[in-house]
């Protein structure tokens, strides 16, 4: 019997694993307690290179990770029956390893894990960088356009590549958002000996790459570049649009109320531009968000704003509110930029919250007002209409030019 993740739901019938880290050294760099593990299992799990470090034990069965891993792994271990199982993976499993899917998937008391020194460490102890004076992000199995979150100058950075193109695709994300100048260090076979440095400016790696990268191997990022702010309410030409944009001053006011917490999840509705959504993902890498968007030449433009922002994660659907809000993830907190006025939106939108999620609608048309006055009168919250205005040419002189202004109501569910 298996259970919602497709992994034997009975404790007893999981295969117990032990996760072994394995350095850029091999087998020689286990200690002798780790090599009696893995010489005593039963099944030998790993990628082809790691179980290739491995001296031949007869009768030991190896299996190699499915492909792909999280989606092939709960058929594999249910095939493992009882007896030791031993799974080698690189440095410390734990950091954007195997270590941190099989816990996932089987549940911490199921997995043991041995690490050995991590990459991270070791990139941290050649560059001289202290934990706290540099960030540390994968593109293992993702998109790198997650790089494009992190730009900063002065910013370090170690990055954990996917392959032998990571560099060179990194170089030209730098040099794409006018971070040409940043110094990457390129760390190869950490701790072995074949270990190797390579310095050069982002800009230099795309005119002169070397002729072979390490397989194995950390980018550090000294990132040097125009500044990028963290915070929400990025400037309005930050996003390409159509006119359909929740405006800077008002996109801050309504991310302030919708309260971004690590691991939550937004419905951005309405989204044209999807700059709430986008902001909402760059305040945490935890934070998830689903972008709804009728109209698919936005929806393409909502997606392009993702990636060239650093957020790639933001999934866009296509559809009208509120039949395409059926079946997306139970959501932390709803904006509704756009379609409130819609017959059964709003319904939806306060039906689908959980408890303690917040609800931040917006409208600009009588319409919509009209609506919001109601749901406040029904349910509480907060009722507010915001005006900015900004000074402009006015003949010879200077004045002010009103933006439209909004309303905007802001709910949360209690219960």
């Amino acid at each position: 019997m298996t259970d919602a993740r497709g992994v034997p739901a009975d404790p007893e019938d999981r295969p117990r694993i032990t996760v072994v880290g394995i350095g850029a050294d091999g087998w020689n760099g286990l200690p002798p307690r780790l090599r009696a593990a893995v010489r005593d299992a039963r099944v030998l799990l790993g990628g082809r290179r790691h179980l290739g470090l491995v001296p031949p034990v007869p009768g030991q069965r190896r299996e190699t990770w499915p492909t792909p891993l999280r989606e092939g792994l709960p058929a594999l271990l249910d095939a493992l029956g009882a007896g030791p199982v031993v799974a080698l993976a690189s440095g410390d499993p734990l950091v954007s390893g195997v270590g941190s899917t099989l816990v996932d998937l089987l549940g911490a008391d199921a997995v043991s894990i041995e690490p050995a020194v991590s990459s991270v460490a070791l990139a941290r102890a050649r560059m001289g960088w202290p934990a706290e004076s540099a960030d540390v992000l994968t593109l293992v199995g993702r998109d790198p356009h997650l790089l494009l979150r992190a730009l900063a100058p002065g910013h370090r950075l170690l990055v954990l590549s996917p392959d032998r193109n990571g560099p060179a695709a990194v170089a030209g994300l730098l040099a794409g958002a006018g971070y040409g100048a940043s110094t990457m260090t390129l760390l190869g076979d950490l701790g072995a000996d074949t270990e190797s440095r390579r310095a050069a400016t982002a800009a230099d790696w795309l005119a002169a790459p070397p002729p072979e990268v390490p397989a194995l191997h950390v980018l550090a990022l000294d990132l040097r570049g125009p500044g990028v702010s963290w915070a929400t309410g990025l400037p309005d030409d930050a996003y390409e649009h159509d006119g359909q944009l929740t405006r800077r001053d008002l996109r801050a006011a309504a991310l302030a109320r919708l309260a971004p917490a690590p691991g939550a999840h937004l419905w951005d509705v309405g989204a044209g531009a999807g700059s709430v959504g986008i902001e909402w993902l760059r305040t945490h890498p935890a934070c998830r968000a689903s972008a709804v968007e009728a109209r698919p030449e936005r929806a393409a433009r909502v997606r392009r704003n993702a990636r060239r922002l650093g957020v790639p994660a933001l999934a866009v659907v296509e559809g009208t509110a509120p039949e395409a809000l059926a079946g997306l993830p139970a959501p932390d907190a709803i904006f509704v930029g756009g379609g409130a006025s819609r017959a059964g939106v709003l319904d939806a939108c306060l039906a689908a919250l959980r408890p303690g999620g917040r609800l931040v609608v917006h409208g600009v048309t009588l319409e919509t007002e009209r609506a919001l006055a109601d749901a406040y009168l029904a349910h509480g919250g907060e009722l507010s209409r915001l005006t900015a205005e900004s000074a402009a040419p006015l003949g010879a002189f200077t004045g002010w030019t009103p933006a439209r202004t909004v309303t905007q109501w802001a709910w949360t569910r209690r219960h």
